[in-house]
């Protein structure tokens, strides 16, 4: 089962790849990316923005060496913010 978080998330890249985040003070590195996938933001116009905003979507494994979670991180690049989008237990 999954729980939504939506909350923001100050994540480190490596060749556009997340490589680890933060999240509640914690630090979480990425071990393996088990999906990622782009989607558009249903809001853009043409009138209003040049180009077509994506959400990069990536669904990792992520924590320490013995306490591993799958989180699902997403970049907005009309924002370029990141956000914890979902936690599986």
């Amino acid at each position: 089962m999954g729980h939504v978080y939506g909350v923001p998330v100050a994540v480190t890249e490596h060749e556009g790849r997340p490589v680890r985040f933060v999240w509640e003070h914690r630090v979480y590195n990425v071990r393996h990316i088990v999906d990622h996938w782009v989607t558009l933001r249903a809001d853009w116009s043409p009138e209003v923005q040049e180009h077509l905003p994506q959400r990069v979507h990536w669904r990792v494994e992520a924590g320490s060496s013995g306490a591993l979670g799958v989180y699902e991180l997403r970049h907005d690049s009309a924002t370029d913010r990141w956000l914890l989008a979902r936690v599986w237990d």
